[in-house]
């Protein structure tokens, strides 16, 4: 007998997770997707890390000084005042 209100319990939840809770559900799935998406673009507009073309250390591009098209870690490194 118990085994028998046991397993309508367990049914009556499946009924409740699949009809109740599926907006939440699709919820969580779409906000899932944001935040792929968020990290790939996030990615994609990472820094890139260049070489001083003099002492060899790694810089960021954006922080790069430029010259004769090699990447300085500085303008003392690139001879620039």
């Amino acid at each position: 007998m118990i085994f028998k209100w046991i397993i309508f319990g367990i049914i009556l939840y499946i009924i409740y997770i699949v009809f109740f809770k599926k907006e939440n559900l699709l919820s969580k799935v779409k906000e899932a997707a944001k935040k792929t998406d968020k990290k790939k673009r996030d990615k994609e507009e990472s820094e890139v890390m260049v070489e001083c073309s003099k002492c060899g250390i790694f810089i960021s591009s954006k922080e790069a000084v430029i010259k004769d098209g090699k990447y300085y870690c500085s303008k003392e490194c690139a001879g620039v005042k």
